[in-house]
């Protein structure tokens, strides 16, 4: 039986008299012809360049066709137009669209060295799979594997990205989470986690506002805060060197509320704003404003809000008292406590104001999360190494930088300024077009009837791309 049947023809349903029939025989027709915005950005602002020299070439130049830099950057440009699975590139290697975007001089492939390779101008999921899986003792005495990701400057690259696309600012706002990446193999570093009752992994990010500074691969079967103050360290550290001045302030859920953090905090001249279990001996001392909360509801009917400024220390686990902000809230299902602390001075900010503004602000950092896993493929953790699921993670990150650059610089003033990944990715990436490549142009003739002319033509206009009547 056939299984992988491609006709030369589909009959589909008639429309009236006509009959409607369709074939794969258009030509050199792409579905991404948009991307090529992601590559003005990219020449621009040198994303996947900057992230491509954090890698260690052991090859012999004379005998490859596909640079480090070319893997990598067909590699993420895969990842930001929705291919995930390195199976996609064995067919997307024949795309000139593609090609044009990585940046090969034969878009068509036809001066391959090979006569099998011919007609395919990027590499195959066999030569990719060699940027994950290379170890990290590679060398060029290797036999197969020779690309090597080196990790400590890939963590600092993240940073250093940050800091070359965000002009100097006077005060900082970074936002710690943790999140599960389910698995569903025997991949290694692999434990069940209780309370999201799956088998997965348990990966740190940082971001500041929709930048991303920080994304490393754990186990899970560890504290959820486990890494943050090295975490801290090295960002906090890199940001000063750069700007001295500005004044940093950490935002975390409760599971970062730990003596470790908040104290290296103090210690170093950062405030925190940080989610606090609560407890009885918390709930004792905003028993006043819980009264008073719950009075109002008895009369209005609605749900009523009083906050409170407490100064608390735990019995044995913090080294000092500290200002707990204290949220007494009282709806029809009944009372509603919460609490957070931090170091921010009751003179600097109110009550209400660091509850209300500072610290629920935070959730949409859990935005930023979705985006990368759900739209660029952040949870693909299918390898059996961890090394190489880290390396996936940041692939997917950098993805992520690059499609957020466009978001930030390309739909500045437009109705997509603020659009998910996936939206973007949708209304500007894929538009289908006919490539034609001659000697001299590459001309990407786009589809009529794209509904979206008039904010691709700003986007452009945007990223400096000039039009031409």
């Amino acid at each position: 039986m056939n299984t992988e049947c491609s006709p030369n023809k589909i009959e589909f349903q008639g429309l009236g008299k006509r009959r409607v029939a369709g074939r794969f025989d258009g030509g050199t027709i792409t579905s991404d012809a948009g991307a090529l915005l992601l590559r003005e950005v990219e020449e621009r602002y040198g994303i996947i360049g900057r992230f491509a020299e954090c890698f260690t070439d052991w090859r012999d130049e004379e005998l490859i066709e596909h640079t480090c830099r070319d893997l990598v950057a067909q590699r993420i440009y895969g990842l930001a137009l929705g291919y995930e699975d390195l199976n996609d590139h064995d067919q997307l290697r024949r795309d000139p669209l593609l090609a044009t975007l990585v940046g090969k001089d034969d878009p068509t492939g036809r001066g391959r060295l090979a006569e099998r390779d011919r007609g395919m101008p990027l590499a195959g999921k066999s030569t990719l799979n060699r940027l994950e899986l290379t170890p990290a003792d590679a060398d060029a005495g290797s036999r197969y594997k020779k690309v090597v990701a080196e990790h400590e400057e890939i963590e600092g690259y993240f940073v250093d990205m940050f800091l070359q696309l965000n002009e100097q600012q006077e005060r900082i706002v970074l936002d710690l989470d943790a999140t599960d990446d389910p698995l569903h193999g025997e991949q290694e570093g692999r434990f069940f986690h209780g309370y999201y009752n799956d088998y997965c992994y348990l990966p740190l990010y940082v971001f500041c506002g929709k930048d991303l500074l920080w994304a490393q691969l754990r186990q899970s079967n560890i504290d959820q805060a486990e890494g943050s103050v090295e975490a801290l360290e090295q960002i906090v550290g890199r940001i000063r060197e750069e700007w001295p001045g500005v004044k940093i302030v950490i935002r975390a859920d409760s599971g970062f509320c730990r003596e470790e953090i908040m104290a290296w905090c103090e210690a170093n001249g950062v405030d925190y704003i940080l989610g606090m279990a609560k407890n009885e001996r918390l709930k004792a001392m905003l028993s006043e404003e819980m009264e008073e909360a719950r009075g109002i509801f008895e009369e209005t009917g609605c749900a009523a809000r009083v906050f409170g400024d407490l100064l608390y220390r735990t019995l044995t686990s913090w080294s000092r008292h500290r200002r707990v902000v204290a949220k007494a809230e009282h709806l029809a299902k009944g009372s509603n406590p919460r609490f957070v602390v931090t170091s921010v001075p009751e003179d600097d900010m109110d009550a209400r104001t660091l509850y209300e503004d500072e610290y629920c602000a935070r959730g949409e950092m859990e935005n930023r999360i979705k985006e990368q896993q759900l739209y660029l493929f952040a949870d693909r953790t299918s390898t059996s190494w961890m090394r190489s699921n880290q390396l996936r993670l940041w692939f997917s990150s950098v993805a992520y930088v690059l499609v957020n650059a466009f978001r930030r610089f390309g739909l500045k003033g437009t109705e997509m300024a603020n659009a998910y990944c996936n939206t973007i990715r949708e209304r500007l990436f894929k538009i289908g077009a006919r490539v034609k490549v001659s000697v001299r142009r590459i001309v990407v003739s786009m589809a009529g009837g794209y509904p979206y002319q008039h904010l691709f033509a700003q986007a452009c206009r945007n990223i400096g791309v000039p039009l031409r009547c």
